[in-house]
């Protein structure tokens, strides 16, 4: 399969290396330009493209940046972008620690719907719950005793079990965590959140999430800037 990778951070740069070393074709990216990843292509081989090739080369395309760069991304970047692409965001909301306010997070849109509305084109949410080394290492073998389970959630069905598929070849079992509606279960702050959990586990965990967010994930009076609106 075509992957697009736009930002080539901890998670970006761990799937460049995990799904070339399966055997996908990986177009990777960042805002520095691709002649910053000269080395993680060449250790990849992977290629190193713009964020317009990255977002348009791919059938797959993973949007793994900060929060807060999103509205920095070019305008209308999805928009010759097919339906049928399927795209993943592993973005988390981190006010106080780098993002700042994000108004319609604070009032409850829940991360991947605000990232889906600002890209114009629907949104799968995985890979944010796990650390970029336990990403990187801890895939097992399908039907390992207490292998590592990854929640998916999105509203496009057929995308979704595209990127369930995807988690299982990384060596990890997916869990369908709903829609976008639910993907709040795993945003940070929630019992699935940094936690190795099974596949029962994980399900245990979005049970119990609280939809409130506590207040070291909420933004603060001196958070650095602030997010009005959505574009």
């Amino acid at each position: 399969m075509n992957i697009g990778i736009i930002g080539a951070g901890q998670i970006g740069g761990t799937l460049t290396h995990r799904l070339t070393a399966l055997g996908h074709k990986v177009f990777v990216s960042n805002s520095r330009g691709p002649e910053t990843l000269t080395d993680l292509a060449a250790a990849t081989g992977a290629m190193a493209v713009s964020v317009t090739e990255a977002a348009r080369s791919g059938e797959l395309v993973v949007v793994t940046i900060p929060m807060k760069n999103i509205r920095n991304l070019p305008r209308e970047l999805f928009k010759p972008v097919a339906d049928g692409v399927v795209v993943v965001d592993t973005c988390n909301y981190y006010p106080q620690q780098r993002d700042g306010r994000i108004d319609a997070i604070e009032r409850g849109m829940t991360e991947s719907q605000w990232v889906e509305h600002q890209l114009d084109h629907r949104v799968v949410k995985a890979f944010n719950n796990i650390h970029a080394q336990h990403l990187m290492d801890l895939g097992r073998p399908v039907g390992t005793p207490h292998r590592i389970a990854l929640p998916v959630a999105g509203d496009d069905e057929a995308a979704k079990a595209v990127v369930l598929q995807l988690v299982d070849e990384l060596g990890f079992d997916g869990v369908d965590a709903g829609g976008l509606d639910e993907s709040w279960r795993q945003q940070p702050g929630t019992p699935v959140y940094g936690k190795d959990f099974d596949a029962d586990g994980v399900r245990r965990a979005l049970s119990h999430a609280s939809r409130e967010r506590s207040p070291e994930w909420r933004a603060k009076a001196s958070s650095p800037w602030r997010l009005a609106k959505p574009a």
